[in-house]
């Protein structure tokens, strides 16, 4: 693991090193996104509806294959979003695009 992915590591997708909140808030529930250039991070899904996951999410990010481009997250077949706080879910890797 490099210095970039250990920075990353346990950090909400979006926030920045040095947002003063760049770890997981108790009240928050999460996606954990395994895989890819975002393996490690976690994507904030506080009041999204169960069903905006279903074909997946596509992620802004400069460390994919497609620097500018972004990363594809899915629900793989059989696992479904838990509810409340923490994490809810995984999302693995399943390509980048441009």
């Amino acid at each position: 693991m490099n210095g970039d992915e250990q920075l990353l590591r346990g950090r909400v997708y979006g926030h920045d090193h040095d947002d003063p909140h760049p770890c997981p808030l108790p009240h928050r529930t999460y996606a954990a996104l395994i895989g890819g250039p975002l393996d490690g991070l976690l994507l904030d899904i506080t009041g999204w509806p169960a069903d905006e996951m279903e074909g997946g999410v596509a992620l802004p990010t400069e460390l994919g294959r497609f620097p500018g481009g972004r990363a594809l997250y899915d629900l793989r077949a059989g696992e479904t979003r838990g509810t409340g706080p923490g994490v809810a879910c995984r999302l693995h890797h399943s390509g980048d695009m441009p």
